[in-house]
């Protein structure tokens, strides 16, 4: 896995955020994958993920995330999300 600098550096829209709270999370199975959606207090955008296992609950940790802003087409409507790169539990 690559380091926090070398993420930061290869690209200019990646936001490295420490120490968030996390209020709601919620894990899918859509195939193979298990696709994670986490909400983190004082944001009103969703922040994605997907991982192949199921993972414990990560409702009331504090998490270090590193994300980039992207746009969900959801039937024929755009949601603005923030897709995670990488997260800890801080």
């Amino acid at each position: 896995m690559k380091s926090l600098k070398k993420h930061l550096a290869d690209n200019e829209k990646l936001i490295h955020s420490q120490m968030k709270k996390v209020e709601s999370h919620v894990q899918r199975e859509v195939g193979i994958w298990i696709h994670n959606t986490v909400l983190i207090e004082d944001y009103d955008v969703p922040f994605k993920y997907k991982r192949q296992k199921k993972y414990r609950s990560l409702k009331g940790a504090r998490v270090d995330i590193l994300y980039y802003p992207s746009i969900e087409h959801v039937a024929g409507m755009d949601f603005e999300i923030m897709k995670i790169v990488k997260i800890n539990i801080s």
